[in-house]
């Protein structure tokens, strides 16, 4: 499966952003999809997942502010990115891998995104 990220940009702290991964391939619906994201000289981390069942895992740091969907008739997973702020600037990758859960470790994952970066500004 290929995916492509995209619908980052600049916003103001305490904004929205909606992020999308677009996949291709036939079998979408089989996938767990997971949000990174990465700052200049940090490691890429885990935002935000949903599994092929639906089930979400949120990193703390953006439990009640972040939201992730998927739409499997257009093969597309969306995290809704509320009350932004500066420490969320960052690329955001988005990952599928075939397990029934949303590994947080990145080596687990099959395929990635190229990336869409995300800057908050203050």
């Amino acid at each position: 499966v290929q995916l492509q990220a995209s619908g980052g940009g600049l916003v103001r702290d305490g904004g929205s952003l909606r992020v999308s991964c677009a996949a291709s391939g036939r079998t979408f619906e089989r996938y767990s999809i997971a949000w990174f994201r990465q700052a200049p000289g940090k490691e890429r981390e885990f935002v935000i997942g949903i599994s092929r069942d639906d089930d979400r895992r949120y990193a703390k740091s953006v439990s009640g502010r972040f939201t992730i969907s998927r739409d499997n008739a257009k093969n597309t997973v969306y995290l809704q990115m509320n009350s932004l702020k500066p420490e969320d600037t960052a690329v955001y990758y988005c990952a599928a891998g075939l397990y029934g859960d949303t590994p947080l470790t990145p080596s687990r994952y099959m395929y990635w995104g190229q990336g869409t970066q995300v800057t908050v500004s203050s």
